[in-house]
């Protein structure tokens, strides 16, 4: 849900809340059928993965990327959004799209939580947390994904693929047109502005929705699967080939980086160093893989800069490398649940509250970046591990209670109302 934010404008591994609000309805009981058990772990992970990017160090002393940052930074915020398609397609018919009333009737829902988790975004992003809040662009990936509903997983996904390269080509004809974002998050403040905030949010910003719809759509995709029946192997193929894509991707991107060619058009644009000297090509380069962009590539930058593979960077390369290992964690979480279903009930309970706080990511989300606001980014383990074990603890009291959180039930409510709206 946002990374903290580096010189006034950070990337941010933030939430689902990605779908925080949208995690559907909880089972009848702890551990019940009805529910996925695997997507719910699946954002505990994302969630504890962005609350370390944001309390411990992603960088060595000597600028190399930590555990933490090597690991999490932009893998994390990216699962958010693919589990955020997961969520959507979950709330709009499973493995049947919905279309005609009942897609009107999806929609209004999906709009009623995309007006929560917005502003709740806007309201967050006016704290002094150093978290770059990614609400409202989840926001804005909601509307579009009210749009996407009658899809089915076929399509979905193709459209991903697609995307991978349509989207980062589109941020690189759009930015030279557009101004300079303003701030590293969304606040009420930036209402005062909505064609810029408009234009943070889609382009220029440090999640540009207009490159992670390939996220969403990635997501409702997979959302579309029946994944309580995959098979086994399946599950397994893709988790395992997931993480090969992942690293295949990374190992050709950085090839490709580094040949001179590359290199020289990078240098035409190269971001200007301490004192305004040009950093060399090499130099730059190996700065910004390990340490990461800001959403997106120069704007008056070269083409040469979509072959760019490193955190927050919203190129074909970052695309297909987190999302690749967004699928992987999401398969071996469903792996997990079906093991644990198999090994009997009880243990399937367990897994159920201990991965409670992954249905209520819009709730938890909120508590860490006030709790973060108090303590400030970079605190370290122990701040990460104290506010981790405080959002384990409240999610599986909501899950043994069998109670949503309490963000995620105003969205609910909302939601249903807004269903309610268009005749059945």
């Amino acid at each position: 849900m946002g990374e903290r934010g580096r010189g006034g404008a950070a990337p941010a591994d933030r939430p689902t809340g990605a779908t925080p609000a949208a995690a559907g309805p909880r089972a009848d009981r702890v551990g019940g059928p009805a529910r996925l058990i695997g997507v719910d772990l699946a954002r505990l992970l994302a969630l504890l993965a962005m609350m370390a990017t944001h309390l411990v160090s992603v960088a060595n002393d000597d600028g190399t990327p930590s555990a933490v940052g090597w690991w999490f930074s932009g893998r994390a915020s990216a699962l958010f959004a693919v589990l955020a398609g997961v969520s959507l397609a979950l709330l709009s018919g499973r493995t049947r799209p919905a279309r005609g009333r009942a897609w009107a009737r999806a929609a209004a829902g999906l709009l009623a939580r995309a007006l929560v988790v917005g502003a709740v975004g806007l309201v967050l992003g006016g704290l002094d947390s150093g978290i770059a809040v990614i609400l409202v662009n989840y926001a804005v990936l909601f509307v579009l994904g009210a749009l996407l509903v009658p899809l089915g997983a076929r399509v979905l996904l193709g459209l991903a693929l697609v995307w991978v390269v349509l989207g980062p080509g589109l941020l690189q004809v759009l930015r030279p047109l557009l101004p300079e974002r303003g701030s590293a998050s969304p606040s009420l403040d930036s209402l005062a502005e909505p064609g810029h905030l408009l234009a943070e949010l889609l382009v220029t910003g440090y999640y540009p929705v207009v490159a992670w719809l390939a996220y969403l759509l990635l997501g409702m995709g997979i959302g579309r699967l029946d994944l309580a029946r995959l098979r086994t192997e399946v599950l397994a193929a893709a988790a395992v080939g997931g993480a090969v894509v992942a690293a295949l991707v990374t190992f050709v991107a950085h090839g490709l980086m580094r040949l001179p060619v590359v290199l020289d058009a990078l240098g035409t644009s190269a971001p200007l160093g301490q004192g305004g000297e040009v950093t060399p090509p090499a130099e730059m380069l190996r700065l910004l893989v390990d340490t990461g962009m800001f959403g997106q590539t120069p704007a008056d930058g070269s083409w040469a800069w979509l072959l760019v593979l490193a955190p927050h960077a919203s190129t074909p390369p970052d695309l297909a490398a987190t999302m690749a290992s967004s699928v992987a964690v999401l398969a071996a979480c469903l792996l997990l649940e079906r093991g644990a279903r198999a090994a009997g009930a009880p243990l399937a309970r367990a897994l159920a509250v201990l991965s409670g706080a992954g249905a209520a990511t819009l709730s938890g989300y909120t508590v860490h970046v006030v709790l973060t606001t108090g303590t400030g980014t970079g605190a370290g383990a122990q701040a990460w591990a104290q506010q981790a074990l405080l959002l384990v603890v409240l999610g599986a009291a909501l899950a043994v209670a069998g109670l949503r959180g309490p963000l995620e039930a105003v969205a609910a409510r909302l939601a249903a109302g807004a269903r309610r709206l268009v005749p059945a």
